[in-house]
This record gives C-alpha cells, structure tokens and sequence, in this order.
C-alpha cells in the first residue's frame, strides 16, 4: 500500500537577492563577443547545515532542489520556486531519507531518490513512497512509466528498470565491483552508463544489453542535444569529451588554463543547441580566495571560453548550471569559506566578457627567452603580452607590480614547455598609471618592461 506523504507548502523563506552586473576581474584571456547580460545573485533559505545535492528547473518560474540530511534520524529536504528561484518554499521529506536525484518528466509528475523513490503527479503538491526499497545514486526517467537507475554497490547495485512508473524495477545488469554509479538515457533505447572513471557502456535497446565502447571513459555528467551529438566530462579532467557518432567515439576538446585559474574542468553541462554549450566546476584565484567559473562553447565546444561572475557574495564553486534557452539560466554552489548555499541567474545570456585563458600561439623552439612590450600601450583596461620559452618544463613566472613595486598578480605561475605564449592583463579594477611586468624563469628575472593604463 502506497505512503502519502503529505507536504505542506505554507512555510516560505524569502531568499534574499543581490544585483550584481558582471564586471571583469582581474584575469587574462581574449575577450569574446557575447551577447550583453549580467547575473544577479540568489539565496537558498536557511538549511540548517544542509547541502543542496541537486537542482532542476522547469521554466523561468518553476523550479525544485534537494538537499542532505545532517544525521540519521534527519531529513534531507525538497525545495520549490515558483518566482525564478527568488523565493523557495521548503517541504520536510520522511526522517531518515536520503536524496541524490531529483528529475521531473512535465510540470506536474517528478520524482525523488536516493534510499527510496518518492513521485508526484500535482506539481509538489504532495509526494508518493512508491517504492521503499530503491537504493539509487543516479536516475533517468523518460516518461510516465519508463526509467532506470544506477546504484554502485557491489553486491545489490548495477542498473535496474522499470515500466510502472517506478513502484517494480528489474536488474539489468550488475558487475559486481565495477557497477555504475552514473546513467544518462538519451531516450527510451539508447543510453550510458559510467562508474566514474573507468568505463563506458552504452545500451541501444532499452537496457537488455550494456556494450563497452573500447578506449572510453567514464563520465561524471553527459548531455546529448539529439541521437548522435553530446559531451560527457570526466571528473578532474581540463578537457571535456564530444561525440558526434552517438557516442562510439569521443574527442577531447580543451578548456581554458592558466593564469588565475586554478582548477579547469567540467562537473555539469547544459546543452542550448549544437554550437552553444555551458558549462561549470573550475576555479580561479582572484585576491586570494576561490571563484566559481562558467564556460560557453559557441562553436560547438571547439573554443571553450570562461567567466567568472562578480557576485557580492562570492561563490568558491559551482556544482550546478542549466539554461531553459539561450537568455534564461542558473548556476549555483557554494559561498567560498561557508555552508551558505547560492545560486546566480540570468535573463538575458549572463555576462559581457569572456576569457580564453593563457594561450601557446607557437610550438615553435626559440632560440632564446625573450619577454615583448605589451600590446596596446597605453592601454584601457586590457593589454596582451607575449613571450617566449627556451626548455621544456620551465618554471614559468609573468608578475604585474605598480609604480611602488608592490606586487599586483600573477598572470602566469606554472610549467611550460618549449613555445611562444600570450596572456592578457585585466586592469580594470586598478588605477591609471604605470605598471611593471617581469618574466621570470625558474626563480631568475629573464627581463622586466613597463606598460601605461590610462583610463
């Protein structure tokens, strides 16, 4: 006999918003030409600790969350918007609960799992235990009674399936120690499963069978736009993957690195069209503290380019994104150095500027470490450097200081090889006036030069 759960939805939490027009910070790249924008910043309400696991949004109004719960007898949270994510009201799931996915299939029938599955048919309204003994760590459901789940514990995990609507489900597949901790279905026959790392197979008969495709990989999130064309990415990995073959082969397409960003890759994936593509999970480090950054691809993942978005609060990472079109979007993580839980949306294409980051222009040998003046100068607010390196793996150095000698930033501080390299310097959080960059390689001052900005 089915458990109603009945959710009551008269407990709101104002989520307190910050307008913020995105402004460029102090970080190196070539920028695009995107269409203009801005974010504005929003707040989950007070979860007492709690960790939004997962975030879905079904229009510009509607959208649902998920969170953690902090101890055994606790519950882990369902959250709904109906105002774009400016107000959530928070609905109390059964104590012990566990949730890892939330999916809807139209705007009024969803669906909640983790330890146990949870359904609604009237828009969160209320929610059905459907089915008790589901143990899930991801979900896929392609209509009213058509899903599958993946659940990567040895002995009961692997993929299962069901055709009523998730209260019957049969194993599909279980291999043991390697069963899969992630599946995306494309539609109701052809589908992926991953355990992270080590594997992919892919099903092109509703899940009776699960193939290796030999030489991939796993995937941590995977989009496709139709039967033949998607991009999976692979946890820790700078570069993301995209096949145009239905997945049989992948080719790596890289993300911007370097400079201010100290992480580069790719946790989630919202896909627009073929050519526009978002994407978020690296980090820079601007003043000393952890950014979130957003990709876009509008080539089809052939340049991916970068933004870190000026927000009040700032976001350390983000672990969420999703576009409804190309104008209306959100993205959301962690406020960096907190358990506050924010998000950014946008209404119309999110920020002016995107980056590429430190690009090698030549793999050409030089003959000699040389640094170049600066290109314009003077300069408003950006200028681009150029520079060339004799040896493999040198420890390559490109700092910015002011008139006094303090030093500004980093624009370059890593291991480089042989090649001719430029990078771009973002003045426009600092003052008009002269500016000294120097070249140094493995530890030793190679030349210094001086630039102007005048504003």
């Amino acid at each position: 006999m089915k458990k109603l759960l009945k959710i009551s939805l008269t407990l709101v939490i104002t989520a307190i918003f910050v307008t913020g027009i995105i402004m460029p910070e102090i970080i190196m790249g070539t920028p695009a030409s995107p269409a203009a924008g801005n974010w504005y910043q929003q707040f989950m309400p007070g979860l007492n600790g709690r960790q939004i696991v997962d975030i879905t949004f079904l229009d510009s109004l509607t959208g649902y969350a998920i969170s953690t719960r902090l101890t055994f007898s606790d519950s882990s949270l369902i959250l709904k918007t109906t105002n774009c994510g400016d107000n959530w009201f928070i609905n109390f799931a059964p104590t012990g609960y566990i949730f890892k996915r939330i999916q809807f299939i139209n705007q009024t029938t969803g669906y909640v799992g983790g330890t146990g599955l949870l359904k609604t048919t009237d828009a969160g309204l209320s929610w059905n235990l459907i089915n008790g003994s589901v143990n899930l760590e991801d979900l896929s459901f392609k209509s009213n009674d058509t899903g599958w789940y993946a659940y990567g514990e040895s002995f009961t995990g692997g993929v299962f399936f069901t055709s009523n609507g998730g209260a019957s489900w049969v194993q599909q597949l279980n291999i043991g120690s390697l069963n899969p901790n992630h599946i995306y279905m494309v539609n109701g026959r052809i589908g992926f499963i991953a355990e992270d790392f080590s594997y992919l197979r892919r099903t092109t008969n509703s899940g009776l069978n699960w193939d290796v495709i030999p030489g991939a990989d796993g995937f941590l999130d995977m989009r496709f736009i139709d039967t033949v064309t998607g991009w999976k990415c692979v946890p820790g990995d700078s570069s993301v993957r995209k096949t145009t073959d239905g997945g049989l082969n992948w080719i790596n397409q890289k993300l911007p690195r370097g400079g201010v960003l100290t992480t580069s890759q790719v946790v989630k994936f919202s896909i627009i069209s073929r050519d526009t593509v978002w994407g978020t999970g690296g980090q820079a480090n601007i003043s000393g503290s952890g950014r979130g950054v957003i990709y876009r691809t509008t080539n089809g993942g052939d340049t991916w380019k970068f933004q870190i978005p000026d927000t009040n609060f700032t976001i350390g990472a983000f672990g969420f994104i999703q576009f409804i079109n190309k104008n209306t979007g959100w993205a959301s993580g962690q406020i960096y150095n907190s358990q506050i839980h924010s998000g950014i949306h946008t209404t119309n294409g999110g920020d002016t500027t995107f980056l590429l980051g430190l690009q090698q222009i030549s793999n050409e040998v030089p003959r000699e470490f040389k640094l170049y003046q600066n290109y314009p100068n003077p300069f408003n607010p950006k200028t681009n450097i150029k520079y060339q390196i004799v040896n493999n793996n040198s420890e390559v150095l490109i700092s910015v200081f002011d008139i006094t000698g303090k030093h500004i930033i980093d624009l370059v501080n890593q291991q480089q090889i042989a090649g001719i390299y430029e990078v771009d310097f973002n003045g426009s959080e600092y003052s008009s006036g002269v500016y000294f960059y120097s070249l140094i390689i493995e530890g030793k001052i190679i030349d210094t030069k001086k630039m102007l900005m005048v504003k």
